[in-house]
Formats: C-alpha cells, sequence, structure tokens
C-alpha cells in the first residue's frame, strides 16, 4: 500500500540517453512506437513508494498527453492493474484507461487522467465537495465493481499488515523487542480488530482510497494506485478516506461526511455493520498501526526517508480513536511506553 505518494515534476527527459537510465528510455521509445509517434515529448510524470514510476508523454502542440508506467518485472507485476482497471471501467469508475501493454517489459502505456491530484487543491473551503465527489466514486466502486477472483482480506494479510508495526517501527526503527505480556497485549489487540473487519459486509476494497490518488478530472474524481485491490471489508476505504496520511480533518467534520456515506451507501443498497462507528474506528485502527509499520520499512529498507516524519499524524489517530475503548488500554499504553522512551 502507500504506492502513489506522487510528487508532480515538469522535469524533462533527454532525447538521447546516455545509459544513466536504461530502462527509462526503453519505455519511452516503447510507447512512441505503440503510438506511432515521432515527435513525443516526454516528462517525468510522478515517482511513488513502490518501484512504479510514471513518466508523461506530450504531444508537441500541447493538445494530448499520456502516462507511461514502468514497473520493473522483477519487482513489480504489471497485470493485476490491467485487470482492476478493467474491473473498475466496467463499474462507472473513472480510472486510466490501458491503452498498450507489455507486462514482460513491465511497461503500460495510460490515458492521462491530469497532473493535480485531490491532495494538490484540497482545503478547508473546497473539501466538502470534493469529499462529496470522492464518496459517490467509493460507493460506485462498491455497488458495483466485481469481486470475483480478487486476493480476499482474510485473517493472514490482515494480522500480516498489524505486524508491519511490532517488527519496523519497534523492532527497527526503536530497537524494541516485546516480552511476554506485551506480546499477549499486541496478540489480543490484533485479534479484536480482525474480528471486526472479518464481521463487515465484504465488498471491493481499494487499499489506498485517499486524496493523493484521487485526480480532478472529469468526471470527478480519476482514481489511481487500485493495483493492490482485495474483496475485503466495507469500512477500509472509508477509514482510508478520512483519516489520511497527509492532511487531517476535525472529529465533527469527519462525523458529517461519514452520515453523508451512510446516506449514499443506503440509497446504493450497501450493507454496512450495524455498529458502523465502531467498525470504522477499529478499522482505521488497523490501518494506521500498518501505516505506521509501512513507513519504518520505507525509510530503513527502501530508503525512502521521508515517510517517517508523518508518522506523528497516525500515532495521534491511534490514541484518540483507542481512547475511546477500555478494549485497547493495554494496547496504547504499550505504545506510549516506546513512544516515551524514544
Amino acid at each position: 500500500m502507500m504506492r502513489a505518494m506522487n510528487e508532480h515534476s515538469s522535469q524533462e527527459i533527454p532525447d538521447s540517453d546516455d545509459g544513466r537510465d536504461a530502462r527509462r528510455a526503453a519505455a519511452c521509445r516503447w510507447a512512441a512506437a505503440m503510438l506511432t509517434r515521432s515527435d513525443l515529448r516526454f516528462t517525468v510524470a510522478s515517482a511513488d513508494a513502490s518501484f512504479r514510476r510514471y513518466f508523461r508523454a506530450h504531444d508537441p502542440g500541447g493538445s494530448a498527453s499520456w502516462i507511461i508506467m514502468d514497473a520493473p518485472p522483477e519487482r513489480e507485476d504489471c497485470r493485476p492493474f490491467i485487470d482492476i482497471a478493467r474491473r473498475l471501467q466496467r463499474a462507472g469508475v473513472n480510472v486510466p484507461e490501458v491503452l498498450a501493454a507489455d507486462p514482460e517489459q513491465g511497461f503500460l502505456l495510460l490515458t492521462d487522467l491530469g497532473t493535480q491530484t485531490f491532495l494538490d487543491v484540497l482545503d478547508a473551503g473546497n473539501a466538502d465537495a470534493l469529499f462529496s465527489a470522492a464518496m459517490r466514486q467509493l460507493v460506485q466502486m462498491q455497488a458495483f465493481a466485481d469481486t470475483q477472483g480478487l486476493p480476499e482480506y482474510d485473517v493472514a494479510l490482515l494480522r500480516r499488515e498489524l505486524d508491519l508495526y511490532p517488527d519496523w517501527y519497534l523492532g527497527k526503527h526503536r530497537g524494541a523487542v516485546l516480552n511476554a505480556a506485551e506480546r499477549e497485549t499486541w496478540n489480543r489487540s490484533c485479534a479484536l480488530l480482525i474480528e471486526s473487519a472479518l464481521a463487515q459486509p465484504q465488498v471491493f476494497v481499494h487499499r489506498d482510497y485517499m486524496p493523493r490518488n484521487l485526480m480532478v478530472s472529469g468526471p470527478m474524481p480519476g482514481v489511481i494506485d487500485f493495483q493492490d485491490a482485495v474483496r475485503g471489508p466495507v469500512c477500509y476505504d472509508v477509514a482510508s478516506l478520512f483519516r489520511d496520511a497527509f492532511v487531517s480533518w476535525s472529529a465533527a467534520r469527519v462525523a458529517k461526511w461519514l452520515e453523508e456515506y451512510r446516506g449514499l451507501a443506503a440509497d446504493a443498497g450497501i450493507l454496512l455493520p450495524r455498529d458502523f462507528e465502531r467498525a470504522f474506528d477499529w478499522m482505521g485502527l488497523q490501518r494506521h498501526l500498518k501505516v505506521i509499520g509501512i513507513f519504518a520499512r520505507l525509510h530503513y529498507r527502501d530508503r525512502k526517508e521521508k515517510y517517517l516524519a508523518e508518522t506523528p499524524r497516525f500515532f495521534r489517530y491511534v490514541y484518540e480513536v483507542g481512547a475511546k475503548y477500555s478494549e485497547f488500554d493495554s494496547l496504547l499504553e504499550l505504545m506510549r511506553k516506546y513512544e516515551a522512551g524514544a
């Protein structure tokens, strides 16, 4: 997850390659051949938290542009992207169209949904309108996207994600090893979160449905970074949207948006948990713990150092939400112990 951490750039790619980046040159040559064009100009479109990169091919007259995905096949499999894009298109969701594909080389040619994400333009004045559009698109996905054959957000996957926190954040970043009592607290908390997730109605789950992966595009929004989609808890993408990695909102505003989402979901026939607030909160806790671990992994394993600085936002989420539920008192105590000792 956390794949499409876009860093938009207009950096132009030289016409000739000096050997420093053979894959980039090969991807641009491939795209030019697919478009049967020899006059294209190429720029860097984005970098992200995975091994994928994106370039933009420009028509010299400025009348058209296309996106090239470079997904090194030994690191990334681009076939799930193709599959999910087609599922979402059939569901009426605005996603990039795959115009050409070479999975063996790891190249895709996509339609261009624009240069601005919701995160680029989001502010207090336009948030209601943007989140309304995001919720309508989310409900469209949940109600109509085909989930047959998708991976399941099952016990094993939920637990692997949760264990990123003790393995990477505590273990690698804090140099801590949980003792037996702490491990029991951790296991008990994980069991509660997993049980809650699996008890929810299961739908199409984007897994990173947040402002940075929603594009200012017609119709609004364009949706990107969906290749890790699974069939899973209905509250997951809702938690991703309103408890974002890079922007936070007041509890009152989130409560208002949640009521709007519930109305849209009801109109679309989407089943929600009976105790929706608790299910939303607990799903958010699972995601927040996972993201803290992922950001530590990005820092230490992948040398992407900027992400670790975002972890305080997720600790705030955990402490604020966890404090509402006595079941997580021991977990919060454990987490505060290691933060206090930092």
